[in-house]
């Protein structure tokens, strides 16, 4: 059987870690209400066969603007890299990178002149090395949050507990498709009900059905009162934070109540687990706790909240949101295809 659309929505309801503000408010009305900066883990050196620009976009997503400035730069896709996708109704700043050495077509073209109604160029210089993803620090956000309603006292304390303490280190639901539509299809391939022959598909199934599994563990954690507690047998970050799994070959590091925790979750999936296995995915571990940094907010208006931080790579803007009040996003936002 060929790959054919999921049928029905795959996400569970995960619990917070924080009891609910009551509060709500519209996100991404414009543009402009979610600015973000990228992280890099290096500025380019200004020597190299690679040049890296800094690109500025407001509505078009990462994989467009890449398309373009190959385009712009007479190389193929494959020759642009960068390190993360961006959302594509916001305003973001991110670098890429183009293998372009300069004996290939003579001069170094300069791409910051580009003009395009979705993006601008910032700035350019070579490096030594192409942008690969995951190749950032993290990003800095700002969200302006429109139409706020609800009481001010639970939402300044939700606000307080996540600047202080964190949130849970779920993975976005953008993570997963559509109405969770990659999960499906994850464990539909690893079922062997369909077959998946497009490799980068087959790699976005199996990455949802990996974070599917782990957001399911700090889920149970939760549920269980283990919001910002530690484990018998649990493994910890460097700076003392427990982790959950990212399936793949391998015995559980983990031990005790910590071990017993994670398998009773893979049990109660073990197609996804096994599938995740038999696949070549290695163990792997993940924070379970987000620490937002330089977390402020402010009140501009009545109805407005404005709140910006920092957050490490891979870690997403909507799990700090979702601890703090509930947000809708306009019908755009919502329909198949709309987001990266």
């Amino acid at each position: 059987m060929t790959e054919s659309p999921p049928t029905h929505t795959t996400l569970p309801h995960w619990p917070s870690a924080y009891p609910a503000s009551g509060a709500s408010a519209m996100l991404k009305v414009h543009h402009e209400d979610f600015v973000v900066t990228e992280l890099p883990l290096q500025l380019p050196s200004g020597a190299g066969e690679h040049i890296w620009v800094e690109v500025e976009k407001s509505g078009a997503n990462t994989v467009y603007v890449a398309q373009q400035l190959a385009l712009a730069a007479g190389v193929n896709e494959w020759d642009v890299g960068y390190a993360g996708l961006k959302d594509r109704h916001a305003i973001t700043r991110q670098w890429f990178s183009i293998y372009l050495p300069s004996g290939k077509t003579g001069e170094t073209p300069d791409l910051t002149p580009l003009a395009h109604p979705e993006f601008r160029v910032l700035s350019q210089s070579r490096h030594v090395k192409k942008l690969r993803p995951g190749d950032l620090q993290g990003n800095r956000f700002r969200i302006v949050l429109r139409e706020v309603s609800g009481e001010r006292q639970a939402l300044e304390a939700n606000l307080q507990a996540v600047a202080t303490q964190g949130v849970p280190n779920y993975f976005g639901a953008q993570r997963f498709g559509f109405d969770g539509g990659n999960v499906e299809l994850g464990r539909a391939m690893l079922a062997r009900e369909i077959r998946v022959r497009n490799p980068k598909k087959k790699g976005i199934y199996l990455s949802a059905v990996r974070s599917f599994v782990f957001n399911e563990v700090l889920a149970l954690r939760i549920a269980q009162g283990l919001w910002g507690k530690s484990l018998p047998g649990d493994v910890m970050t460097d700076t003392g934070q427990p982790t959950g799994p990212l399936w793949g070959r391998g015995r559980v590091s983990t031990s005790g109540d910590a071990q017993a925790l994670e398998n009773s979750v893979a049990e109660r999936h073990a197609i996804l687990c096994n599938g995740l296995e038999y696949a070549g995915l290695d163990q792997e571990r993940r924070a379970l706790v987000a620490s937002p940094a330089d977390m402020s907010w402010e009140w501009p208006q009545a109805d407005q909240l404005v709140i910006s931080f920092t957050l490490p790579a891979g870690t997403y803007a909507t799990s700090v949101l979702g601890e703090i009040l509930r947000t809708t996003e306009p019908e755009r936002l919502t329909e198949p295809g709309a987001a990266e």
